[in-house]
């Protein structure tokens, strides 16, 4: 019996769905097995990278409330357990987190008349290269201070070479181990330029631009006219 146009476009499409249905399945069985796995390794990536994102935050809050925790305890004389805690602080945490504990334990150590262990934890921000250089710079001032005895002048004026340009934030303090290094060689007028020129520079915190003012004129160099920006 002959289809009627009805009938015929009917039977059109169920093939159609059928084929289709058929590829559908063929697909599923020859590529199935790899969509899933692709679909789970795209969950599980995801899910890593969320878990990671909340471990961070989470790790970076408890590191920061054991630090104030810390100084909490600092500030009330219990210094007993201290340097254990901000040694295990120092070992990971954010960069902050770590930078303070490392300064801090240095702090401790001065207070405790340990040298030793003060500049090894200046030397430790210094090298670490994960930190930012305000941080490795702030280490390497600290500890050459600590150490400018036992240096020699060279070395001294090698390490502050960097910092000691108009403008850079350790500019004062890395300009005053330079001229005193410069001093211990003898080369005082050098040594009064150098503070001359920490009073010229006014990002200089004004404590470290007087007193360079004062050396530089026993030094026979005036740099009288840098404190009128001098704040009273």
């Amino acid at each position: 019996m002959a289809l009627t146009p009805d009938s015929g476009e009917t039977f059109l499409r169920e093939v159609d769905e059928n084929l289709r249905r058929d590829q559908l399945r063929e697909t599923a069985r020859k590529y199935g097995g790899w969509l899933i796995a692709a679909v789970i390794l795209l969950l599980a990536a995801t899910g890593g990278w969320l878990y990671w994102q909340d471990k961070q935050k989470n790790d970076a809050a408890r590191d920061s409330e054991q630090l104030a925790v810390i100084f909490k305890d600092i500030a009330a004389g219990k210094l007993e357990t201290i340097p254990q805690r901000l040694d295990a602080l120092a070992k990971g945490g954010t960069d902050a987190v770590r930078a303070s504990a490392l300064f801090t334990r240095a702090a401790v150590a001065i207070e405790q008349n340990d040298r030793a262990t003060a500049i090894s934890r200046y030397h430790e921000v210094a090298d670490d290269k994960g930190l930012p250089a305000p941080y490795r710079d702030l280490g390497l001032i600290r500890a050459t201070s600590l150490e400018f005895d036992a240096l020699k002048p060279e070395q001294v004026i090698a390490r502050m070479q960097p910092m000691t340009k108009p403008g850079n934030p350790w500019f004062g303090s890395a300009g005053e181990l330079t001229a005193m290094a410069l001093l211990k060689q003898g080369k005082k007028l050098e040594a009064g330029r150098q503070f001359a020129a920490i009073a010229a520079d006014r990002q200089v915190p004004d404590s470290i631009r007087a007193r360079a003012v004062q050396i530089a004129g026993t030094l026979g160099v005036d740099a009288t006219a840098s404190l009128s920006s001098i704040a009273p």
